[in-house]
C-alpha cells in the first residue's frame, strides 16, 4: 500500500511542474483579468494617459476629497502614478495570461494587489468594516481584503516560484525548452 502511494505521489509531484501554473495562468484569466482590465477602464478620460477623476479617486481618494474632487488641483506626481497604475491593470494581467515575464508580471501584480488593499482600507475606510476587511479563521470565505486577496495571493505567487509554465511564451523563448 505505502509502495502504490509512494508511486502516486512521484507521479503527481513529476506533473506539478507543468500543471500548477498553467492553472494558475487559467484561474488567473478566468477570475481576475477583466476585473482588473475593467478597473483600469474607470481611470481614464479618452486615454490611459489623461487620467479621469475616477483614476484620481481611486487611487487617492482622500488628496481628491481635499481638493474638491477637481483633478487640476492634482500634482505631476498625481498624474505619474495614476497612469503607471491605470496602464500596469492592463499590461501586467495581460502578461500573466500570455505566459511571457510570467514571474515578473506575478510579481509586480503582488505589489499591485498589496498597494490596492492598503488604498481600500485606509484610502477607503475598509479598515472600519469589518465585512470588507474580513477575518483570518473566522469560518466566512467572504471577506473582500484578507480572505479574497490571500487566494489571488496564492495564485500569484505559484507564478512567481514556478513561472509561466509548458503553455506560455516564456517557454518559447526559453532555450531550457
Amino acid at each position: 500500500m505505502f509502495a502504490t502511494y509512494d508511486r502516486i505521489t512521484q507521479s503527481l509531484n513529476a506533473s506539478a511542474a507543468a500543471i500548477l501554473p498553467t492553472l494558475a495562468r487559467f484561474v488567473f484569466a478566468a477570475t481576475l483579468l477583466f476585473y482588473f482590465w475593467n478597473s483600469a477602464n474607470t481611470k481614464w478620460d479618452g486615454t490611459p494617459f489623461s487620467p479621469g477623476v475616477g483614476g484620481y479617486a481611486q487611487i487617492f481618494p482622500k488628496a481628491m476629497e481635499a481638493v474638491g474632487y477637481d483633478i487640476s488641483q492634482m500634482s505631476t506626481f498625481h498624474w505619474a502614478v495614476v497612469v503607471a497604475g491605470t496602464l500596469a491593470e492592463y499590461i501586467l494581467p495581460l502578461l500573466i495570461v500570455i505566459g511571457l515575464f510570467t514571474r515578473f508580471a506575478a510579481l509586480g501584480m503582488i505589489g499591485f494587489v498589496v498597494v490596492q488593499s492598503l488604498t481600500d482600507l485606509y484610502g477607503h475606510g475598509g479598515i472600519a468594516h469589518t465585512e470588507t476587511l474580513g477575518k483570518w479563521f473566522d469560518g466566512l470565505p467572504t471577506g473582500a481584503i484578507l480572505d479574497q486577496r490571500a487566494f489571488w495571493m496564492v495564485v500569484l505567487v505559484t507564478l512567481v516560484l514556478k513561472g509561466g509554465g509548458p503553455l506560455s511564451v516564456d517557454r518559447l523563448l526559453s532555450k531550457n525548452r
